[in-house]
């Protein structure tokens, strides 16, 4: 593991993500699946998010798409906090979901809309 890089990505993801959701999925890691924390941590939010070719605003947008996309309301749901910080407003998460509707499923972007609306009334947003 390259531990510069980790600590890199682990800033990075603490900043979007919040430190205490962060902090707790690293520390709840046990031996299974430590390795996919640190993995994680090191190349998704070091070496991606913290390429200069977008900015965080942008690699939202399309977080958001791609996992509307899959079907994956768990990552939506944290990755919906992650855009609010990131500046996204619920305006911009809104046009995401319709986009994605349409390109690939109104069942995908249903569950995110419900997502969404959870997560906005938890923000107090």
């Amino acid at each position: 593991m390259d531990q510069q890089m980790f600590e890199k990505g682990l800033a990075i993801r603490r900043q979007v993500l919040g430190a205490e959701f962060v902090d707790n999925a690293i520390k709840t890691a046990d031996d299974f699946n430590r390795p996919l924390q640190e993995l994680v941590t090191q190349y998704c939010w070091g070496e991606v998010w913290g390429r200069p070719g977008l900015d965080r605003k942008t690699r939202s947008l399309i977080n958001l798409a791609m996992i509307t996309a899959l079907n994956r309301p768990h990552e939506v749901k944290m990755h919906i906090k992650g855009a609010i910080n990131n500046g996204l407003t619920k305006k911009d998460i809104q046009e995401v979901f319709l986009q994605v509707a349409i390109y690939c499923g109104v069942p995908a972007a249903v569950d995110s809309f419900r997502i969404a609306k959870e997560v906005f009334q938890e923000m107090g947003i």
